[in-house]
């Protein structure tokens, strides 16, 4: 995370107020580095004994990430038992046991370090995303469901890891992806509480969870667009790179900046980046003006020339799903065809996912119709591809809208891993 102090804004220091508030300093969780949270970050700091600068720098992360990750590592002391430590932390024996496996409750030893998670979801959906949050994120449900495999694909254009998290055992393999567009961030906590949801299902023996792991394998590549998420809620640093976005940005007035920006880093947009019609798309894109690097719009100088298109396509085809899903958002539409191409089953899952959801089938306008990753998917695959368009509103959806969109995107996940 960035140094962070009073009078700054923006996603990072929401989840500094995260932190906070979970550590017992209550806090509104605005994004706004007001007199509250500055009183309540000198507090934290005092109590860990730190210096109380109200500055939130590499000393105060390392203390304060018990809370930002959502679990604490404890070293056996003499007279422990897990029912002390989960009592000491708030945590339950299932949520311990599950996070340490190999763990003998009969035979702690002194000296011994285990994971206790925190009785909080490691995924917090009340605050917008960036990729501090991920890494924070990912890293607490690895840690308290050990049998969540994970993996870096790729990097961003900025050079930030592109990560993979799976699931399940089942012989079905399905890829979901989110966060494709920048200001469609929303998706990207959509994705990590399905996660989160089905790995304590799974933990507490829940017979809708196991079925999901025995049929399915579910991978999932929450943020596409890492650096685009973190320009659009305040979370990217600013420097030579940034600026380097404002400049295209400014070629582009009626676009508001950051909020409007869909793009990668440096101006790419990455649902255009796909060998499926790209020169068809170029063609247009052109014509509408996007012949440059831009907030949105930009196919790029050749399919595949972004890194984080490039490593998710080759991450598809190594993992060679039966299916992919990509949310985006806009319209409470679902897309299952490429052209005239329609692979055998879309049409059956599109009108279930329609039905669990409450969203339409659509079909996608020709200025909008190629180049896109579901598009490619089913063109070189030649099986069922989607993408599902959750909300309704101008991009960026504010996170008030975030359970509506997440009640109807659970029931569509669930669908597309059993198929």
């Amino acid at each position: 995370m960035q140094i962070l102090k009073i009078g700054d804004r923006g996603a990072e220091v929401a989840l500094l107020q995260t932190g906070l508030d979970r550590a017992g300093y209550p806090l509104r969780r605005d994004g706004i580095f007001g007199s509250a949270t500055d009183r309540a970050l000198r507090a934290f700091q005092r109590s860990r004994r730190l210096p109380a600068d109200g500055i939130f720098g590499p000393r105060t992360e390392a203390a304060l990430a018990p809370w930002l990750r959502g679990y604490a590592i404890h070293t056996i002391a003499a007279g422990d038992t897990l029912w002390r430590i989960a009592g000491r932390y708030g945590s339950s024996l299932l949520a311990l046991e599950t996070a340490n496996p190999a763990l003998d409750p009969f035979d702690l030893r002194i000296g011994q370090r285990i994971v206790v998670p925190f009785s909080f979801p490691a995924v917090p959906t009340d605050i917008p995303w960036s990729t501090a949050l991920s890494e924070y994120a990912i890293d607490g449900l690895h840690r308290r469901y050990p049998f969540l495999r994970r993996e870096a694909i790729g990097h961003s254009a900025g050079t930030m890891p592109l990560h993979a998290l799976t699931f399940g055992e089942g012989p079905r393999q399905v890829l979901f992806t989110a966060a494709h567009h920048a200001n469609e961030w929303i998706t990207a906590p959509v994705l990590m509480k399905y996660a989160e949801e089905r790995l304590s299902a799974w933990a507490a023996g829940e017979e809708e969870a196991e079925e999901l792991f025995f049929r399915s394998t579910v991978t999932m590549v929450p943020v596409v667009n890492p650096d685009g998420v973190d320009l659009v809620t305040g979370a990217y640093p600013s420097g030579e790179r940034y600026e380097q976005a404002q400049a295209i940005a400014a070629r582009w007035p009626t676009i508001p900046f950051p909020s409007g920006w869909k793009a990668n880093l440096v101006g790419t947009d990455l649902n255009l980046q796909y060998p499926a019609g790209w020169e068809e798309a170029r063609r247009i894109k052109f014509a509408q003006g996007y012949t440059m690097p831009a907030p949105r719009d930009y196919v790029g100088t050749a399919p595949l020339s972004a890194p984080e298109s490039a490593a998710l396509a080759d991450f598809t085809r190594r993992l060679d799903p039966a299916l992919v899903l990509a949310l985006h958002t806009q319209g409470e539409l679902i897309f299952w065809k490429f052209g005239d191409l329609e692979p055998e089953g879309s049409a059956a899952l599109a009108e279930r996912f329609a039905a669990v959801s409450g969203y339409a089938l659509g079909d996608v306008p020709y200025e909008s119709a190629f180049a896109g990753y579901k598009d490619w998917f089913i063109q070189d695959f030649g099986r069922p591809g989607f993408t599902i368009e959750a909300g309704r509103g101008e991009n960026p959806r504010p996170i008030s809208q975030f359970d509506a969109i997440y009640a109807a995107c659970r029931g569509i996940l669930t669908a597309a891993a059993l198929g």
